[in-house]
């Protein structure tokens, strides 16, 4: 799907084929179908649905509803992988990423979101790596592992998530880069999006001030996250996964302040999710063309 541009791109600009897409989690304490509602008010193109504790995200036949009601496609499936959705869809995580298979191909989502797995999911992430594998096997439906973060506590590291919380070490086809995380995490963002090459299948835009333990999902451009030089950087790279807006409105205290600061994270993302295109040259009489192949 080509993202929605208000008129015509001007020449020597060039924008990938990436569809800017908002989670369902960005409307919290509003619930899944606010989401629908406000992405399709503020034009975004789709949804990103986050399976968590309202009833509205686990239910297949209610998100076609949403989806058909407000022409807005869901693009993206996050796993119930959080400490608060340990419940939801059972216990065993298996079952829980066989289940949002399921969800994403009946509704035409193209992305699962999958964290890494718990320390103490001692089974589970042992065959993590290669589990997923054998799904990918399966499915036409893209896993892409989110980078994490460790959590410190009296200055020592202390590791939640195994075989780790950083996918970029580790052998995953396809990764989701998330910029609140990087914030926690203390790492590069663009250095991290280029290590990852084509690896790099989704991204959660966000920023964070990255001072504490504490994941922020700020408005892009409020924080100190590279978030325009990694947008300019997929533009030139040709990207064409998903950037999905993931922040934090929970301090909103109107839907009129939640929808603005959508607004701006959106904005934000469509501003900077240009490059230059090379192709174009300005010849000696001040025109535009097509540079020649040379």
């Amino acid at each position: 799907m080509t993202p929605q541009h208000n008129g015509a791109v001007p020449a020597g600009l060039r924008l990938p084929d990436a569809p800017v897409t908002l989670s369902t989690a960005s409307v919290f304490p509003e619930r899944t179908p606010s989401a629908f509602e406000i992405a399709a008010a503020l034009g975004y193109d789709g949804v990103e649905v986050m399976v968590a504790t309202d009833a509205a995200s686990q239910d297949v036949n209610v998100l076609r509803r949403l989806s058909d009601y407000h022409q807005v496609p869901i693009k993206s499936i996050h796993a119930p992988c959080l400490l608060l959705t340990q419940r939801v869809w059972g216990r065993e995580p298996w079952g829980k990423l066989v289940r949002s298979k399921e969800v994403a191909e009946a509704l035409g989502a193209e992305v699962v979101v999958v964290h890494p797995p718990f320390r103490w999911q001692r089974e589970y992430a042992r065959e993590f790596i290669q589990g997923l594998a054998r799904m990918q096997e399966e499915t036409d439906v893209i896993f892409a592992v989110e980078n994490m973060f460790p959590v410190r506590a009296r200055g020592a590291e202390v590791g939640m998530y195994s075989p780790g919380w950083n996918p970029v070490e580790l052998d995953f086809p396809h990764v989701t880069l998330d910029l609140s995380h990087t914030a926690v995490s203390g790492s590069d963002a663009l250095e991290m999006a280029t290590e990852l090459g084509g690896r790099l299948r989704h991204v959660h835009m966000a920023d964070g001030i990255g001072i504490s333990n504490k994941d922020e999902h700020l408005v892009p451009g409020r924080g100190s996250q590279r978030c325009a030089e990694v947008l300019e950087k997929l533009a030139a790279d040709g990207y064409t996964g998903h950037i999905v807006l993931e922040v934090n409105t929970r301090r909103a205290a109107s839907r009129a302040e939640r929808m603005e600061d959508l607004a701006e994270a959106l904005a934000f993302t469509r501003l900077h999710l240009a490059a230059a295109d090379r192709t174009w040259e300005v010849t000696s009489a001040g025109e535009v063309s097509r540079r020649s192949a040379r």
